[in-house]
């Protein structure tokens, strides 16, 4: 307690109205709030943040630096911050399509008939999948790099590299030829790779082997990745997905409470087509839609500066206008994008001051902040019922 008026009160009812504009709450009613001091004229207040990718900490600090100081007898506010990334949390229960008998969506183990068991990945506290409607968007560089971002914000990140029939994350990240290791009770330890733990089926396959498999088998292998791997304590989880509307999307949406889906579009007609049906079907199966990318969208010459709309431009954007969901940012087509990925030396971690790395960072705070404003407003979790 100070004199004037100054109290840990009047601080707390000052901060009320301060808004964080990334989740649209109050930071007081979002519990960012952990503490208030006050020292003669001087206070000092706690703030956690719900994820360390936060797209607007400079202007939430002036925010509850001017609101602290318009309290009576203030002088000065000091600000510790720090970042606790909420998860999606609850059970999912399972559930049947409409006129079928299969589940579409289960997230938790169930014990019996009825029985909600503890969720697969239980220590993964957000599961994302990055999908596209076909392939050639540029999907999996996208999921990399976004896994990246966020990790360079200080977050525990996996990736889950779940296209099966074309692998592409060892290379991406310059991990060919790495075996993972097995634990005395036969289960598989993830591959760290930039800090980054990753599972890929591309571990197990030489460079030119094809994988022929019909269904079951990708949603067996999918199963083994999410069931026998020891992921470790994470705040995030990339799941990169092949492209379509199949089996293993189908096979992942039946195992584990998806905390969203990151929709990758190139900006023309053609792709665009194709990830409205991907959206359709993460709709039909209860996982929401975070937003959509918009990858390769336009080519700036190195050398004159030229700026070409190679795919067209702000067909994602307009995509998201039109199905109501964000839009999370553009990626442009950039050289150094593709070496990156080639070269297994991803952009976002060689060259974290390019212009394609800040794209990236932009994208993976806007997931970021879409997944706190969710989990924070407390999404009650889908339920299906059978009919």
């Amino acid at each position: 307690m100070a004199g004037n008026g100054l109290s840990e009160v009047a601080v707390r009812e000052a901060l009320k109205g301060v808004v964080d504009p990334v989740v649209a709450q109050s930071i007081v009613e979002a519990g960012y709030v952990k503490s208030v001091a006050v020292s003669g004229a001087r206070v000092r207040v706690a703030i956690e943040l719900p994820t360390p990718a936060h797209a607007a900490k400079g202007a939430l600090a002036e925010a509850i630096e001017g609101a602290v100081k318009r309290v009576a007898g203030v002088s000065g506010v000091d600000i510790d911050w720090s970042w606790d990334v909420v998860a999606r949390g609850g059970p999912v229960a399972i559930g049947r399509a409409e006129g079928g008998a299969q589940p579409v969506h289960a997230g938790p183990q169930l014990g019996g008939a009825g029985a909600i068991a503890e969720p697969r990945m239980a220590s993964v506290k957000n599961i994302i999948a990055v999908a596209s409607g076909k392939g050639g968007v540029g999907k999996s560089t996208v999921a990399a790099n976004l896994a990246l971002a966020l990790r360079s914000f200080g977050a525990r990140v996996g990736l889950l590299d779940a296209d099966i029939y074309g692998p592409s994350q060892p290379t991406m990240l310059g991990a060919v030829g790495v075996t993972p290791s097995v634990t005395e009770d036969k289960k598989m330890l993830p591959v760290e790779v930039y800090g980054v733990q990753m599972m890929s089926i591309g571990f197990f396959l030489g460079r030119a082997n094809a994988v022929v498999w019909r269904g079951p088998m990708v949603g067996k292998m999918i199963q083994q990745f999410v069931e026998d791997t020891v992921w470790g304590r994470l705040d995030y989880v990339v799941v990169d997905l092949p492209p379509g509307t199949g089996d293993a999307q189908l096979s992942l949406t039946q195992l584990i409470p998806l905390a969203g889906a990151v929709m990758v579009t190139t900006p023309q007609e053609v792709a665009l087509i194709d990830v409205l049906k991907a959206m359709d079907m993460f709709k039909k199966v209860n996982v929401p839609v975070l937003g959509i990318v918009e990858n390769m969208s336009g080519f700036a010459c190195p050398k004159c500066g030229h700026h070409e709309a190679i795919f067209n431009a702000g067909g994602g954007e307009q995509a998201a206008r039109d199905e109501k969901v964000p839009f999370l940012g553009r990626v442009p087509l950039v050289t150094e994008i593709r070496e990156g990925g080639d070269a297994g030396r991803p952009v976002t971690v060689t060259a974290p001051d390019s212009a394609a790395a800040k794209a990236f960072r932009d994208v993976a705070c806007r997931v970021a902040g879409e997944l706190a404003k969710a989990n924070l407003a407390k999404r009650a979790l889908p339920v299906l019922t059978i009919t």
